[in-house]
C-alpha cells in the first residue's frame, strides 16, 4: 500500500458547483473597466529625468549652506522651531 491513497475510493458523481461571490470595493468598481499601461515616452523619461537630478542639486546646494554658512544654519534651525 502506497502512503497517502485509500484502498477504497470515494466516488463522487455530484458536479462541482462554483461558488461566485459578489465583488466588492474597488474590484466592483473596476469590473467593467478596462486598464492598459503605457511605457513613458522620451520625453516624459528626460522631463522625469531632469526633474530628479535638479532636485537633488538643490538638496546637496541646500546641506552644503546648511554646515558652511552659519546664518543659513541659524535661520533652518529658527524656521524649524
Amino acid at each position: 500500500m502506497v502512503k497517502g491513497f485509500s484502498e477504497g475510493e470515494a466516488k463522487n458523481n455530484e458536479p462541482f458547483k462554483e461558488v461566485k461571490k459578489e465583488k466588492k470595493g474597488l474590484a466592483s468598481f473596476l469590473k467593467g473597466k478596462k486598464l492598459t499601461y503605457t511605457l513613458p515616452g522620451k520625453k516624459q523619461i528626460n522631463i522625469f529625468g531632469s526633474l530628479v537630478l535638479g532636485l537633488n542639486m538643490v538638496l546637496v546646494l541646500l546641506v552644503l549652506l546648511y554646515f558652511n554658512n552659519p546664518e543659513f544654519h541659524n535661520f533652518i534651525f529658527n524656521v524649524g522651531r
